[in-house]
């Protein structure tokens, strides 16, 4: 279970990541085949007919025919883990390890499973569902409502959304059927919408709701928040699963709910379908994801920033750095200007406009409504891409060296944003560690920045290549880790 606390009005409320909660024993587990929506429910009459109403007058309400259309785009997914269980409370005791040998104490591999949905978005057999579903499993499976089962490949896993893309493994002739995305823009609170997904693993369920805020922030820690809340029930299981209009169209994928108990108290998120259509585009293409960079830091417009600009009310994403040369700089933009909206929606804050920007296409042009000494004018901005490290940027450690097994990359300006460091930031960032590695035995992690070696700056991955491949006695290094520059020596 993926649990985070938030302080609201002074109550701690607990925050759950919503699928893979249900973890279980292999003895525990049920079968796929007691969880499909055919065995669960009971077919209507044949003579009776049902509508979506239409007017303030129907006198039958029903979501049946939404319900038909939609359902059989919706799966179960089946995550088995293996994972380390000590057999012994007195694993991690000295004293006892001292006296019966730390074998007896070892750790063996347990199987696990965890349950979740997925939506098809390809006839193909491609699947979206939520990262964390899916997080650190070596086998995925899928089951479709009518109860047909089938092995899956993750093509992506996307930290940075909490998305994952899985693919049918042997799809033959086999045709899917797929769910139609909507324009998850067009959404306003208010609005009625479906939730369909595997609660607690008891089968493909169907909730109603309404849509009960927009762009909300602050659920889960990724990189682009900006959730569509709803009262629709979502409970463990859920994540992964449909949100759909009364058109019958995707307008959000289950992610988070909101919860004190583990259960839903009608407070459930969903990401956007137009952030999620991006990367379903990337699992369909097999290709990676490609995000737009704008080159610039920013904050939120408080009352105090909005008074001294002379705005009417809070809101906006103000610019606090630039980065030297970037699509930013390039367009003009410095330090103080406010962007207000992306092609006429509003922003907010800066999740709302980095969630904006990275919805749209590498080269397309949009509109950015910019605020500049009190006065308002529109931009006309070219989306780019981020620039790609070439050979000469990265670097890789082998032979006998203390540093074999350590993949490094030059910091640039695009890649310092990311990390949360300063455009200039000198360095190279450790990229990858080879499990079992010197490198690893050294203590050395993913993203710690080695600023220098033997007093020697690493201001480039050559310079770096050059000198972690030399034998010496000792090693002086000095690098960033979680904000904080740490010097050591160790042996060579």
């Amino acid at each position: 279970m993926s649990m985070r606390t938030l302080v609201m009005a002074g109550t701690a409320i607990a925050v759950l990541a919503i699928g893979g909660t249900l973890a279980f024993a292999p003895w525990n587990a049920p079968s796929i085949a007691q969880t499909t929506i055919s065995q669960l429910s009971v077919a209507p009459p044949a003579d009776v007919v049902r509508a979506v109403p239409t007017s303030d007058g129907a006198v039958k309400l029903s979501y049946a025919p939404v319900v038909k259309t939609v359902s059989p785009s919706v799966v179960n997914v089946y995550a088995t883990r293996i994972e380390q269980q000590s057999v012994s409370p007195f694993a991690n005791d000295p004293f006892f390890s001292r006296f019966f040998g730390q074998r007896q104490f070892q750790s063996r591999p347990r199987r696990s499973q965890s349950l979740g949905s997925g939506v098809i978005v390809e006839a193909g057999g491609v699947i979206l569902t939520n990262r964390h579903v899916i997080e650190g499993a070596t086998d995925v499976r899928i089951a479709l409502s009518d109860g047909r089962e089938f092995a899956v490949d993750v093509v992506i896993e996307d930290a940075q959304t909490d998305l994952a893309v899985l693919r049918v493994q042997q799809a033959g002739d086999t045709e899917f059927p797929a769910i139609t995305f909507a324009n998850s823009d067009g959404l306003e609170v208010g609005d009625l919408v479906l939730a369909i997904g595997n609660p607690f693993g008891v089968g493909q369920t169907v909730t109603s709701g309404i849509v009960s805020a927009l762009a909300r922030t602050g659920v889960e820690r990724s990189d682009y928040e900006f959730f569509i809340q709803t009262d629709a029930a979502i409970n463990p299981g859920n994540s992964g699963g449909a949100l759909v209009d009364m058109d019958g169209h995707l307008v959000g994928i289950n992610t988070a709910i909101y919860s004190q108990s583990g259960g839903s108290v009608g407070i459930g998120f969903a990401i956007p379908a137009n952030m999620a259509r991006l990367v379903a585009d990337a699992g369909v293409a097999g290709g990676e994801i490609v995000r737009p960079w704008f080159g610039a830091k920013m904050q939120a417009v408080n009352a105090d920033i909005a008074a001294s600009l002379g705005m009417a009310a809070p809101h906006g994403a103000l610019i606090t750095e630039v980065a030297p040369d970037g699509p930013a700089a390039q367009a003009g933009f410095v330090s103080g200007d406010v962007i207000l909206s992306v092609d006429g929606l509003a922003v907010d804050d800066p999740s709302a406009f980095n969630f904006r920007l990275a919805t749209r296409p590498i080269g397309q042009t949009t509109e950015l409504a910019r605020l500049r000494y009190g006065t308002t004018t529109n931009v006309i901005f070219t989306i780019q891409a981020a620039p790609v490290a070439d050979e000469t940027m990265i670097a890789q450690i082998d032979g006998d060296s203390r540093f074999a097994g350590t993949s490094v990359r030059q910091l640039d300006p695009a890649l310092a944003e990311l990390k949360g460091l300063p455009y200039d930031a000198t360095g190279v960032i450790i990229t990858d560690i080879a499990a079992g590695s010197p490198a690893q035995a050294m203590g050395l992690r993913v993203d710690d920045v080695i600023i220098s070696l033997n007093d020697m700056a690493m201001n480039t991955a050559q310079a770096f290549a050059d000198t972690a491949s030399k034998r010496v006695r000792t090693w002086q290094i000095i690098l960033q880790r979680d904000g904080r520059v740490t010097r050591s020596i160790v042996s060579g």
